[in-house]
C-alpha cells in the first residue's frame, strides 16, 4: 500500500524536523533538568502518545479545521501554552527538594510514572505545530490511487513518532546525565532544576506568543 519511496521521504522529511531543536525537545530537556531522566523518558513517551492522538484526527480529517481555523489554532495554542507554564512554575517552585524527590518510594515512583506521562500527553496533544504540520504534510505522501488514505497517514504518523521517541530519548537522556553531575551539589541540583522550570516556563511564553496570525 505505501511504497518504500514513499517511506523514505517521508522519513527524511521528518528526521529533518524533528532533529532540530524545537518546542517538544526543549519541554523534554526542562524536565530533564528538573526531575532527572525518569520523568524525561516518561515525558518522551506521552508526548509521542498525544502525537498519535493527533496524526488520527489529522486522518479523520480534523487537522484540516485547525489548519484552516484561526480560533481553533489559537485555543489549542493558548491551552497547551498555558499547561507548559504550569509545569515550568511547579518545577521552579520545587526546586529544593529534588534531592529528596530522588529518594521516592517505588509507589510513590509508579504513580508520579502516570501523572508524568499524562502531563507529556497533554503536551504533545495540545501542540498546534505538530497538529499542522501532520495536516500540511502527511497528505503531500499519500497516493490516494492505493486507497485507504486514512490508514496511510496513520502509517506515516507513526513513523513520525517512532523517530521523535528516538531523537528525543537522546535529548533527555543527554540532558539527565548533566542533571546528574549537578546533583552532587545540592545548590547545584537545586539551580538545575530552577533552570529546567524556566525553560519550560520560557518555552510557554514563546508557544504562546508566536506562530500562525493571519
Amino acid at each position: 500500500m505505501i511504497s518504500t519511496e514513499q517511506l523514505l521521504g517521508f522519513s527524511a522529511m521528518a528526521l529533518a524536523i524533528i532533529v532540530i531543536p524545537g518546542p517538544t525537545v526543549l519541554f523534554v530537556v526542562g524536565r530533564a533538568l528538573a526531575h532527572g531522566r525518569r520523568t524525561a523518558m516518561t515525558s518522551v513517551a506521552g508526548n509521542e502518545l498525544g502525537a498519535l492522538l493527533m496524526t488520527v484526527l489529522v486522518a479523520l480529517g480534523i487537522g484540516s479545521i485547525v489548519e484552516r481555523s484561526i480560533l481553533v489554532f489559537t485555543a489549542l495554542k493558548l491551552i497547551g501554552a498555558a499547561y507548559i507554564i504550569y509545569l515550568g512554575v511547579q518545577a521552579f517552585r520545587n526546586r529544593r527538594s529534588l534531592e529528596g524527590a530522588m529518594d521516592e518510594l517505588d509507589a510513590g515512583q509508579r504513580r508520579g510514572s502516570a501523572r508524568e506521562l499524562w502531563q507529556g500527553f497533554v503536551v504533545g496533544a495540545t501542540n498546534p505545530k505538530t497538529i499542522v504540520f501532520f495536516a500540511a504534510v502527511l497528505p503531500q505522501f499519500v497516493e490516494r490511487g492505493n486507497g485507504h488514505v486514512p490508514l496511510q497517514m496513520m502509517i506515516f504518523g507513526l513513523v513520525f513518532c517512532l523517530i521523535a521517541l528516538l531523537c528525543d530519548s537522546v535529548w533527555g537522556l543527554t540532558a539527565a546525565a548533566a542533571r546528574s553531575w549537578f546533583a552532587r551539589s545540592p545548590h547545584r541540583l537545586a539551580a538545575v532544576g530552577g533552570t529546567g522550570g524556566l525553560m519550560m516556563i520560557g518555552l510557554g511564553l514563546t508557544v504562546a506568543t508566536t506562530g500562525r496570525k493571519d
